[in-house]
Order: C-alpha cells, then structure tokens, then sequence
C-alpha cells in the first residue's frame, strides 16, 4: 500500500492538474467517498502551484507546514501538501529540543524518514530554525555548562564529647521527651528518653552543596528504632521504613552521610528515639567536603557550547545530506522588552538558569559563529557550495522598530563574516468588517513589504493564515463564517499574494508558506472540514480562499 501511495504522489508531483480526494484513498485509515474537492463551484480548479507564473516569478516557493506526523503518515494532509504547494516546512518539530537528550543523543528517525520520502517524490523542505532561543536541547545545553567536578580535602567540624559534659543545653525539638547527662557504663553520656526528639549536635555551619559525614557512638540495654533528620533533611536508616536499628549491649558506631535541606540556615543532628527505652550517646563530630564542584570559566563555556554548535549542525546536516537546501539559522532573536543605548532592542538573553547560545558566544559573534558551522556541515556532508540560504525568522515586523532592530542586528552579523541571505517574516494578519481597521491593516502591510525589500534579502513570509474579525474586532470562527464572509476572507489573501509579487523583486521573492491548509478554529484553510453527504460524511472542501490563491498567483 505504501509503494502505490508513493507511485501516486510522483504522478502528483509530476503535473496531474485536477486531483481529487477519493484518488488518496490508497491507506486503510482513509475513506472520502464521494470526492468533495470536485464540487461545484471549484470543480475545474486545478492543483494551487500549478497557477504560479514561474516566468515572471521564476523564484517564488509556495510552502505549507505541517506536523512530521502527519508528513510521515502519507494519508490526506501529506497527499494535499505535495500536490498543491513547491514545498513543506515542519515549523519546531525538527528543532533540537525534539531530537537531542540531555546525554546528548540524537534521534533523527523521524526527520530522515521524511526526508528520505521526499527525496523519492522529488519534493523539498524548508528547514526548521537550527538555533533559538525556545524549542532548544536545554538539557543537553544545561548539561553541557554544568559545573566541573574537582578534588576537594576534608574539613573537619564540629566535636561534642559528653564524657567531658556535666549538663546538656541543646535542644529538645517541640518541647518533646527529655535528655541529660548520666552515668552510665562508668561515664558519662547523654542520655535521650524514650519517645525524645533531641539535637544531639548543633550550631555550626552549613552549606546546601557540601556533603557532611556526622559520627556518634550511642548504645542502649534493649533495641531501639529512630529517626535521624540532619539540618533539615531527613536521613534513610539501615531498618524498615526509613527507620535506624541500634541493637542491645554494646557500644555502636554510626555514620550519617547527608546534605542538609537546600533552605536550612543552621546545622544539626536530631535523633528521634521510639518508645522502647533510653539511648545513650558518647561522643559526637560532624565534619564535611565541601561542594566538589566549580563553575565553569567563560572561557570553557565558550568551548563547550563551540562545540555543541558544531556537533548539531554536524548532526543536522550528515542526515540532510545536502537535500534541504534552505534554513531559518535562527529563530525569533530580538527582544522588544530590552533597548540598547542606541534605540534599538537587543537580542533576547537568558533570564533564568536556561542557556542561550548568544549569552555564551557574544551577541555580535552569534550569528557568524553559527552561520559558519552551519555552511561548513552542509558542505561536508554532500551540500552544493554556495547553494545553502540561510534565514533569520521573526515575528513583530509590521512594528517599525522591531523591524530596524532585526535589520541593525543582521548588519551587525553581515558585518563580521554571517553572511545571512534571507528574512523569514512571521505574519500575524486578520481581515476586518471595519473598513478604517482594515484600511489600516492594509496600509501596515505594505508597510512591511517595503521595508523587506529595502533591505535587499530574499524573503519569505510565513505563518500565512489571516483570520477574520467582525466590525467589533471579535474573531469570527470556521464554525460560524458565512459565504459572504469568506468571499472577503479570500480576496484580502489575494491582496496580500499579490501585494508581495508585486512589491518583492523577482530574484528576492523566497515564497509564502501557509500555516495552516485546513480550517482550525479560525476560517484561516484552503479547505474546510465539513459534512459532504446525507450520512454525515466529513472530509476536506475547497473554500474560496482556495481559488483566490490560483487566481492571486496566476496573476489575475
């Protein structure tokens, strides 16, 4: 089943003109009957990158995104994917924080299956973003960074010796039992009462990452179970339950390895005897090793996180093998709640223990340090020289100065050798019923586009879906669009298609990639997921949001 859905999808591919559901019925999983894509009023439309004008917009790349799982499944979604659009994008799937474990193994079954497939089919990719500063192996990186295990010395503590005592004066935890010092096996000792809860050692120092060893001698006339807590932190005993076991008759050594709980602000030993008799106690010391552990130096975080730049895209492109051609390198890095002293936002750092490429390799060497192992993997791993594109994706860019930013940062980058081809602008469109709103969102728009293609990069908007708001701004849902509305709907697709042939150069036209094919709960699909007969059959309808992507991209 699988080879006759392959053998179908390079025909697809191929050319075939007017495809309809009922011909993907090739897996047992899938049943369209009968085929809702040929109804009227669409019936005549054929596959939407068929209308493409490749002459006049020789370098247009009409994407869609969808899930690795449901590409690898080869049911509808995939099948409407490669019949319809030059190419397919996976958006976070195929970024490290799917593939790489904290150990730093990485899993690229589901990336090489697709991109194995797609090679067969003749398709393409577009690269998820390589670095980010979201989606990221945090484990990985947090392992990476972690401090440096070293050889540390034995400090000794504090020593109590109640053979030298003529009172005791710790504490009794909750005022419970009692504690003193008697004679006992000709000397004295502190001895704890039954069903006492008592600070055998206390007042001294400790730190939350150092590990303490406490020794005492205790002996009883009958066998006892405790409890012992150390600073906080309760310790596991040598009997059942968590419980210690001293047994009748002679003096007995214990040990007690512990840290204390990471809030104590003050050290001690308590025991907490049962009820089965008195406990005698002869000597205690505590003593530690400090936290054997340092930070790493910038300078070995630097190498480290070098070298996991360079295991990645080693990782990344050696499965690739030169078949993806075009990347987001990375992904969303301005932060629009951070201002340099020049005007412009900063790139995003690292607010909590997470780390950040750009913290680690410098905000101004981020971009060339990565760029370059990028290119360096892709090439030794089957790519074309030169034929990598490299793009930086961001979201915001309808805001002017979140658009000056991106580009400062990227002259920046340029500057000192990143060599960054593209932008891949994150659209973030709605239609409205206001005609003032929605002159505006126009007017914003063009806006965008021209900026874009001032900057002289190729570019590619993504995340292609516009939702549709009423005249009081409230969205208006798949559910409950009606004709009418999805007519406007449609054409404003077409405004934008068109306003960007238009408006973006030729050999600088990257391409559009729709977000979403299919309705979600916005009207935002080629298709709609409706009822298609009187058995309440469900499957995938052309809207009209379909014939106004051939009719934009022919160019009518």
């Amino acid at each position: 089943m699988n080879k006759i859905f392959r053998n179908l999808s390079l025909m697809l591919v191929a050319g075939a003109l007017a495809v309809s559901c009922a011909d993907y019925n090739v897996t047992d999983d899938f049943t369209a009957e009968p085929d809702p894509s040929v109804v009227v009023p669409y019936k005549d439309l054929a596959p939407v990158k068929s209308y493409i004008d490749r002459e006049k917009n020789p370098n247009f790349v009409l994407g869609a995104q969808l899930k690795v799982a449901d590409f690898n499944k080869q049911e509808l979604a995939h099948a409407a994917a490669v019949t319809n659009f030059d190419d397919v994008t996976f958006g976070t799937t195929l970024m490290a924080g799917s593939i790489v474990n904290a150990k730093g193994v990485m899993n690229f079954l589901d990336m090489k299956d697709l991109l194995d497939h797609v090679e067969e089919i003749d398709g393409t990719v577009f690269g998820s973003p390589l670095f980010a500063n979201a989606n990221q192996a945090d484990d990985w990186l947090a392992t990476l960074t972690a401090p440096i295990e070293i050889v540390v010395e034995y400090v000794e503590g504090k020593v109590v010796n109640y053979n030298d005592s003529t009172s005791f004066h710790g504490t009794i935890d909750n005022a419970k039992g009692k504690a003193s010092i008697v004679n006992y096996d000709n000397q004295k000792v502190l001895q704890i009462g039954s069903t006492s809860n008592v600070r055998i050692i206390e007042g001294f120092e400790v730190d939350p990452l150092a590990k303490y060893t406490t020794t005492f001698w205790a002996r009883s006339d009958k066998e006892l179970t405790f409890t012992i807590t150390f600073s906080g932190q309760q310790v596991e005993g040598n009997g059942t339950n968590g419980k210690w076991v001293l047994k009748p008759g002679k003096w007995t050594k214990f040990v007690i390895e512990s840290q204390s709980a990471p809030d104590a602000t003050e050290g001690y030993l308590r025991i907490e005897n049962g009820k089965n008799g008195t406990m005698n106690i002869q000597k205690v010391q505590v003593g530690y090793y400090p936290d054997n552990h340092r930070p790493q130096t910038d300078q070995e975080k630097k190498d480290t996180i070098n070298y996991a730049v360079k295991a990645w895209c080693e990782g990344v492109m050696k499965i690739n093998e030169g078949r993806i051609t075009s990347f987001d390198l990375i992904d969303e890095p301005i932060d629009t709640k951070s201002v340099l002293e020049n005007g412009m936002f900063d790139l995003k750092h690292a607010t909590t223990d997470k780390i950040f490429w750009q913290d680690i390799l410098g905000s101004e060497q981020y971009a060339p340090v990565v760029a370059r192992e990028a290119r360096k993997a892709f090439e030794e791993n089957g790519g074309e020289a030169n034929a990598l594109k490299l793009f930086i994706s961001e979201k915001g860019l309808e805001d002017q100065k979140v658009y000056e930013s991106l580009k400062y940062w990227i002259g920046i980058w340029d500057a000192n050798g990143a060599k960054i081809d593209g932008i891949n602008a994150k659209l973030n469109l709605s239609y409205s019923e206001d005609a003032a709103t929605q002159e505006a969102n126009k007017a914003t728009l063009n806006t965008l586009l021209d900026n874009l293609a001032a900057t002289g990069k190729l570019i590619r908007l993504s995340n292609f879906d516009i939702t549709y708001k009423d005249a009081t701004g409230a969205n208006v849902t798949a559910k409950d669009i009606k004709s009418a509305q999805r007519q406007q709907l449609a054409d404003y697709y077409a405004y934008v298609i068109k306003a960007y042939m238009s408006k973006i150069p030729s050999d600088k036209q990257a391409g559009i990639c729709k977000g979403n094919m299919l309705d979600t709960n916005d009207p935002v699909g080629l298709w709609a997921y409706e009822t298609i007969d009187a058995k309440g059959t469900k499957d995938w309808v052309r809207t009209a949001t379909y014939k106004a992507f051939c009719d934009a991209l022919a160019g009518q």
